[in-house]
């Protein structure tokens, strides 16, 4: 699955203030940096190469389908909170409305994967690792815990 290929951005990314974490992404990925400017023209690339391909496929599973458009999904909305974090540093406004914006597409994103992970738990073809399965419950009632304490019970 394609989520799972950016869990270590989202690991990395906590372990720092979320500012910084933004500075640091904007700041590496400026003007001046060719080659995240050269994968970015690649990737381009071969997403129209994709949406050509799509065109004319008869046959998709689904599953694959919802994959991508969730992963075309983040990088776009990443893409979005990078270009107006930059905005707002050449602007000098306030930072932290970006930030609010991107917590907000993340508990977007989170419904959407729960919805998911229903769908697969309710799946008898799909087998979990159990270990998985109890990390998943142990960090959703911490959650859910927090939640409460945001939102009432």
């Amino acid at each position: 699955m394609f989520w799972l290929r950016i869990r270590p951005v989202l690991l990395a990314a906590q372990t720092q203030p979320p500012l910084r974490q933004l500075e640091k992404t904007v700041s590496s990925s400026s003007g001046g940096n060719a080659p995240i400017s050269v994968r970015l023209q690649n990737v381009t690339n071969e997403l129209r190469q994709i949406q050509d391909s799509l065109a004319s496929e008869k046959e998709l599973d689904p599953r694959i389908l919802i994959d991508f458009r969730d992963a075309v999904n983040r990088v776009r909305n990443t893409a979005w909170g990078m270009e107006q974090y930059a905005n707002s540093k050449t602007a000098e406004t306030d930072p932290n409305a970006v930030l609010t914006a991107l917590a907000g597409e993340r508990v977007r994103v989170a419904y959407q994967l729960c919805k998911h992970v229903q769908a697969d738990l309710a799946n008898p073809e799909i087998q979990f690792q159990k270990g998985r399965l109890l990390h998943l419950r142990d960090a959703t009632q911490e959650l859910a815990l927090q939640l409460g304490e945001v939102v009432g019970k």
